[in-house]
C-alpha cells in the first residue's frame, strides 16, 4: 500500500488561502464566462467593422483565458482547489448579456463590454478584499484588472463618436 502525504506548496496560512480563494474564485468563472462568451461574440458578430472587432475580441478572450489560468494556478498554489467546470461557471455567474446569434458589431461591443464590466467589479472586490490578507495575490488581481480594462478601452474606442 502506497502512503500518500500532502506537503503544504506555500508559507501562507490556511486563513490566508481561504481568503485568496474566497475572492479569486469569482475572478476565475467570470474570466472564463467572459472567454466562452467573448468567443460567441467572435463568431457571431456582423457589420462594417466587423474584421476589427473579430480579432480585438479574440484577443479579448485569449486574454481572458490567460488571467483565469493565472488567477486560478495562485489558488492551486496555496492548496487549494479551484473548480472551473462549465456547469459551475454557469451557475455561479450572472448571464451574459451577448447574444445567441448574429449581432451588429455595436450590439457586440455594448454587451462584451457589459460582461466585462461584471468581472472587473469582482476583480475590485477581489483587489479590496485581499488588501489585508494577501499582497501577493493582490498583486495578480490587480494585473487582472490593468487588463481588462485595457481589453474594455480597445472595444469602447469603437463606439466613440
Amino acid at each position: 500500500m502506497t502512503k500518500t502525504q500532502t506537503i503544504s506548496m506555500t508559507t501562507a496560512g490556511p486563513e490566508a488561502s481561504a481568503s485568496t480563494a474566497q475572492f479569486l474564485t469569482p475572478v476565475v468563472l467570470g474570466l472564463q464566462s467572459l472567454a466562452v462568451n467573448g468567443k460567441q461574440a467572435h463568431w457571431n458578430v456582423r457589420g462594417s467593422n466587423f474584421i476589427a472587432i473579430h480579432e480585438l475580441l479574440d484577443t479579448l478572450v485569449a486574454n481572458a483565458q490567460a488571467s483565469a489560468d493565472l488567477a486560478a494556478e495562485r489558488i492551486v498554489a496555496l492548496g487549494l482547489p479551484i473548480d472551473g467546470r462549465v456547469s459551475t461557471i454557469a451557475a455561479k455567474t450572472p448571464p451574459t448579456a451577448v447574444p445567441a446569434g448574429f449581432t451588429p458589431w455595436q450590439q457586440i461591443i455594448v454587451a462584451v463590454i457589459s460582461d466585462m464590466d461584471a468581472v472587473i467589479a469582482d476583480v475590485q472586490t477581489a483587489i479590496d478584499g485581499l488588501d489585508e490578507t494577501d499582497l501577493t495575490s493582490q498583486d495578480v488581481a490587480i494585473s487582472i484588472k490593468a487588463g481588462l480594462e485595457k481589453d474594455r478601452w480597445f472595444l469602447s474606442a469603437h463606439l466613440a463618436e
